[in-house]
Formats: C-alpha cells, structure tokens, sequence
C-alpha cells in the first residue's frame, strides 16, 4: 500500500492559489479552532512559535481530522531535526533562510530517501508510516513530500535563479520581514525599494515552474499578491486574528 497522495503539493502543481492562516500560539486546541474557519492550509511555525517536536505532534494529530492542508515551518534546516519531523508525519515543509541553490538541494536530499537523498530509514517505529502499517512507505513517501523554501535575504534573492532551478524544490517563500531588515528597512515592509525587490522575486518565481508563496500583515499588499496568482499565500496569523478581536470586543464597553 502506499502512501496517500499529497493533495496540498498536487494542487500547487497545478497552479492552484490556496490561502492560509499561519499558526504561533504552539497549542492544539487553537489549531483545532483555526482548522475550522475554512482556510486551505495552515502552518505550525515551529521557528518563531514556541512549539518543540511534542507540541506539533500534537497539532499534526489535532488537524489531521479536518480539511487544511499542514505546514510546518521548522527552525532551521537541520537534517537531524527535519528526520524528526518526518518520521512525526510532516508532509509539508517551510523551511527558512535559504541562500543558495546548494544549501536547497541538501534540503530535498534532507526529505529523501536514499540513494536519492540522506533521510534516515526508521519510519517503521514512527506515526508516518502509521506504525509500520503502510506497506509501501519507503518506496512512495519520497514523492510525496512538499518542499518550500524560504528566501528572506539579499543572498537568498541573489541565489533566487540557482534556488529555482533546484529539482525537488516545490515552491519558494519570500519572507518580506527578514528581507526588509536584511536591506536596511527593519520593520518597513511596505518600503518601496523592499516592495520592487519582494514583486521581482514573485514574478520570478511565478515563471518558473515553481509554486510562489508569501505571508505580510498589510491586507492591501496581502490583496495585490492575491491577484497576482500567488499559489499558498498566507493572509494573517492566529496572534493577529486573537487580538484584533479582543481589541474590537473591548472597544465596544
């Protein structure tokens, strides 16, 4: 038997623009809440939310009962972490501060199997292969994993060519926040100088044969990049949607 396929990467094959919601609180019931408002994919960012191995585990298996697509952004891109993370049952992988095509395909290696990549064979013991029970896991899971990188430098803008000729890589990320602080703008996304470079790489990205994604929290860019096609762009975060609503409850007494 193998593995299930990999809608959520099919989809981004095709083209398909999918929209979500990015996860930081590090806890299962919000996930669980999140889950239901309707978005096509979210991701437990597992490099600037306090999550560790145990907490998104808890999530995958919270989510793994509803409809979106799971992201998960680890902290680096470790091997031995990624390994971790794979054998928990991560098909969908954001990894960050990509910076050259080299470092992008030791990324891919990081998800393969041998003798295509480096992944260790251990998933017998582990929920990705639900405990030994998918036959054919070792021969199919390879396929199916999503590979996103993240570029959020001028190195990693520079390296963007040699990033998107990468086979294996599924789709990149431009990550405005670092990219903004990294050109001398900290905190000035919406910088017009950081905005040209942030609109190029998209467009690169869109004429590739690669997905292109993004996450800011100004709606009015969120909506230009929605119209440019992106394929998984992220419109807002849980921190953001909690306290904006608290904010509103409270002007309201």
């Amino acid at each position: 038997m193998p593995v299930d396929t990999n809608e959520f990467k099919a989809a981004l094959r095709r083209g398909e623009q999918k929209i979500g919601l990015w996860l930081g609180l590090g806890e299962a019931t919000t996930a669980e809440l999140c889950a239901q408002a309707g978005f096509d994919w979210l991701l437990v960012d597992g490099e600037h939310g306090p999550n560790d191995l145990r907490s998104i585990l808890d999530q995958l298996r919270v989510l793994a009962a509803f409809d979106p697509a799971v992201v998960v952004r680890p902290p680096s891109d470790d091997r031995a972490l990624m390994k971790q993370y794979l054998d928990i049952g991560v098909r969908n992988f954001l990894v960050p501060m990509i910076e050259s095509g080299a470092q992008a395909s030791e990324v891919v290696r990081s998800v393969r199997y041998p003798p295509k990549g480096a992944r260790g064979i251990g998933a017998a013991l582990a929920r990705a292969s639900l405990y030994d029970t998918v036959s054919d896991y070792l021969s199919t899971a390879s396929d199916e994993i999503c590979v996103l990188v993240q570029v959020e430098s001028r190195a990693g803008i520079a390296a963007l060519d040699d990033i998107l000729a990468t086979e294996g890589v599924d789709g990149v990320f431009v990550g405005p926040s670092d990219l903004a602080a990294d050109m001398g703008f900290p905190g000035q996304v919406d910088a017009a100088e950081v905005q040209e470079t942030v609109i190029d790489a998209l467009e690169r990205i869109k004429a590739s044969d690669k997905a292109a994604g993004i996450l800011i929290g100004d709606a009015e860019l969120t909506k230009k990049y929605q119209k440019m096609g992106i394929e998984f762009l992220a419109v807002g975060t849980d921190v953001g949607v909690f306290m904006t609503g608290l904010k509103a409850l409270r002007r309201q007494f």
